[in-house]
């Protein structure tokens, strides 16, 4: 049946949706990459709370969305930006999602990355103090059995002077971490906090800094996130990396490219993108594993439309529609987003995001995709 999707100015257009979804894709363990899905976090629509309130999560549904990715052969990037670290989900949340999801994790037989930060501080902080707030996490992060990233703090970029104070803090850390670590550099698109961080506006000079970093602590570093939304700046910075030290591209508008590599290597991937994307990226990566490069990029090209649509500026805000996809594909059973940030993103916007990924056959029943569609337009007064 025909959709009226809504458009900017008070008009619809028709849409038909797709009748059959991709084929089933494949299960079981990637080879040639390793590939982290950024998780996001399933609300308790029963809960009544407040947008700026502790956050009510639906951990039986937030942990059955882990084990679907598992089940992908992904490992997940737990507590990170999609599941709304600082957006929603403080850090007693966050730390409770990082010892359930763990837990999990052990069980599934998945692998599991953890994030890192500050966002226990309120308020101004000093440098002994952001230390402390990063060594309570990494310990609780380690307790749990799994991999610390090292995330970018806001209080961070608030109290450093210059690269020194970045260089000093990340030491300290790097040295007493028990295993190698993911560094994460959050640019400002995702995060207009994190302006300077490394010590500079300027991204040539911040990059000195980050590399001079990992110079300093290469067998502390497993390897590095890059989220900055530049493929140039990105296989620049991968091939001076040291021996050994990955490159983990956090890049949701060039991922295809910067993944399938070139003569000189390629980046691994730490992805908000394949949270929607699971099955279809994982089959894309088994693909690359035969060396297949072309079907690989035949597969995961058409996507960046998709992505591109739910990284638009604010950039921060494409938790929405992630969401949204989630709950079209059956995954779990409403809509709703701890801090009320389901309606952080406009109508058209949601509506184009559902024409985009049923055009790439990612719901498993589109019919069930297209009644919730429905459903949602109607809620909103757009006639069906």
């Amino acid at each position: 049946m025909t959709l009226r999707l809504p458009v900017p100015g008070g008009s619809t257009r028709a849409y038909e949706p797709r009748a059959e979804p991709l084929a089933p894709a494949a299960a079981g363990p990637l080879a040639s990459r390793t590939v982290f899905s950024a998780a996001h976090v399933v609300a308790d629509p029963y809960a009544d709370t407040t947008p700026d309130g502790p956050a009510a999560v639906d951990w039986d549904a937030t942990l059955a969305f882990r084990r679907h990715l598992w089940s992908h052969g992904l490992g997940v990037a737990e507590a990170m930006d999609t599941a709304q670290r600082g957006m929603g989900l403080d850090w007693a949340g966050a730390a409770e999602l990082i010892r359930r999801s763990a837990a999990e994790a052990k069980t599934a037989g998945g692998a599991i990355a953890c994030g890192v930060g500050t966002d226990q501080l309120t308020g101004p902080a000093t440098l002994p103090e952001i230390r402390a707030a990063y060594e309570e996490q990494l310990a609780v992060v380690e307790e749990s059995g799994a991999q610390a990233v090292l995330m970018a703090s806001r209080a961070l970029a608030a109290a450093a002077a210059g690269p020194e104070d970045y260089l000093e803090l990340y030491g300290h850390l790097l040295r007493q971490a028990a295993e190698p670590v993911i560094l994460h550099w959050l640019g400002p698109m995702f995060d207009p906090a994190l302006e300077g961080y490394w010590g500079s506006a300027d991204l040539d000079a911040a990059t000195e800094t980050f590399l001079e970093v990992i110079a300093a602590h290469p067998d502390k570093v497993d390897g590095v996130k890059i989220s900055l939304l530049d493929a140039g700046r990105e296989i620049a910075l991968r091939r001076r990396l040291p021996e050994g030290v990955r490159c983990y591209t956090g890049d949701d508008f060039h991922y295809p490219e910067l993944i399938a590599g070139d003569e000189q290597g390629f980046s691994h991937a730490l992805l908000g993108i394949f949270d929607p994307l699971g099955p279809l990226a994982a089959e894309a990566v088994r693909t690359l594993d035969t060396g297949d490069t072309a079907r690989f990029r035949k597969l995961l090209d058409p996507t960046v439309a998709l992505s591109r649509h739910l990284f638009a500026p604010p950039t921060r805000y494409y938790k929405t529609g992630v969401v949204l996809l989630a709950w079209l594909a059956g995954y779990q059973e409403h809509f709703t987003m701890v801090g009320g940030l389901h309606s952080a993103r406009s109508l058209p916007h949601l509506a184009r995001a559902y024409e985009l990924a049923d055009g790439l056959g990612l719901f498993p029943d589109p019919a069930r995709a297209e009644a919730r569609m429905r459903a949602l337009l109607t809620v909103h007064g757009v006639p069906q």
